[in-house]
């Protein structure tokens, strides 16, 4: 996939496509067991959705559409966290899944106080219009 815009596709490769392209790679990376599986299947869920949302949101029809979506990619990035924490914890004696889980856990804690700053000043100004 190119990270250029060209003809009228959209340009995948911003932040939030990192990040659930990342988190999915290294969910491959992951022993294949009954834990695991719930695992791979609840944080692919939820890292895409930032994402997801996030494209939603930059699309909003209005301000407190969008308002509501970034809300949603707060509270997804919130999810992905704690379901990397599980990750982290169940596979503690695999050291490569270790610190990219860890590097993963920071960028949606970082992502979490984006979307928290952006709700906050969208609820602001949805209050002064009013």
């Amino acid at each position: 996939m190119s990270n250029r815009k060209e003809n009228n596709t959209i340009k995948p490769y911003n932040r939030t496509f990192k990040f659930a392209r990342d988190v999915i790679r290294s969910l491959k990376q992951l022993p294949r067991d009954d834990i695991n599986k719930n695992f791979v299947h609840q944080l692919s869920k939820s890292s895409s959705s930032v994402g997801a949302n996030y494209r939603e949101a930059t699309e909003a029809e209005s301000l407190r559409d969008f308002l509501h979506k970034i809300r949603l990619c707060k509270k997804e990035s919130k999810e992905s966290r704690f379901w990397l924490g599980l990750v982290l914890e169940a596979n503690s004696n695999l050291q490569s899944i270790v610190q990219e889980g860890e590097r993963l856990a920071q960028e949606a804690r970082e992502f979490t106080k984006i979307f928290s700053s952006a709700a906050k000043t969208s609820a602001e100004k949805m209050k002064n219009e009013k």
